[in-house]
């Protein structure tokens, strides 16, 4: 009788957290921009049917000899495509957060256009970074995420971010942080990561957002220039990371 009865209690704990997870998931929902909302749900979608569909996955996943030959079409859709739901919940949630600030920023069709580009830039970056890699695949919204992440600070460099969900740091250093650590781990390929996404991501999210909002050069010109220092040595050094 004890026996059951603990494991009554129990369920009942795991039926509870379950709720407590659905509940908040569905406020998340609830409050997402309805464009927000459709990219996140297109990306579980997509994500969903290549955890189950390896041939799917295979299919639509970037890798650099396809896209070399005719398989140009991956440089989009890789970008939703994920390995494991905590890739997935990872950058869906990072969505969520930036992307609803930078639609109440600039507006449906500037996110839109950021989150794109940012995602092309990420793969095209990848692209040159890895050219002589015909094997070299990935996966993932990691590099649109990265310019949408990238709007933000650069609209908002001051403000405040928990560095491990626990150390508040401003925007701007953590910007710059990113581009760094990204740097560092593309050169010793740290993780099962895609860093050349992130940082190609970062810069067309970067290079976008002036390009909609000229006026930061004048509001923000200390920030835009310390988050370009970083992007600009990429540009004219990346190549040689590899030889470093």
């Amino acid at each position: 009788m004890l026996v059951l009865s603990c494991k009554y209690h129990y369920f009942n704990l795991k039926l509870i957290s379950i709720l407590k997870r659905f509940s908040y998931v569905c406020i998340m929902l609830d409050t997402a921009y309805p464009v927000v909302l459709l990219i996140i749900v297109v990306n579980v979608l997509f994500s969903m049917k290549g955890f189950n569909d390896y041939t799917f996955l295979n299919k639509y996943k970037f890798q650099v000899g396809k896209i070399k030959g005719d398989g140009k079409i991956r440089m989009l859709t890789s970008g939703f495509l994920h390995v494991d739901w905590m890739h997935l919940g990872f950058n869906m949630y990072a969505l969520y957060v930036f992307g609803d600030f930078v639609v109440s920023i600039l507006g449906i069709f500037n996110f839109l256009i950021i989150y794109f580009g940012s995602l092309i830039a990420g793969s095209l970056y990848t692209l040159q970074y890895h050219k002589k890699e015909p094997y070299y695949s990935a996966v993932g919204a990691s590099g649109a995420v990265s310019g949408i992440v990238y709007t933000s600070i650069l609209v908002f460099p001051n403000m405040q971010l928990l560095l491990f969900f626990a150390i508040p740091i401003p925007g701007y250093v953590f910007g710059v942080g990113y581009l760094l650590y990204s740097i560092y781990g593309m050169k010793k390929q740290v993780g099962n990561v895609g860093h050349a996404a992130h940082l190609g991501g970062a810069m067309g999210g970067f290079i976008l957002t002036l390009i909609l909002k000229p006026e930061l050069f004048s509001t923000n010109t200390v920030f835009v220039i310390l988050l370009a220092i970083p992007i600009i040595l990429l540009l004219f050094f990346g190549d040689k990371l590899k030889s470093i």
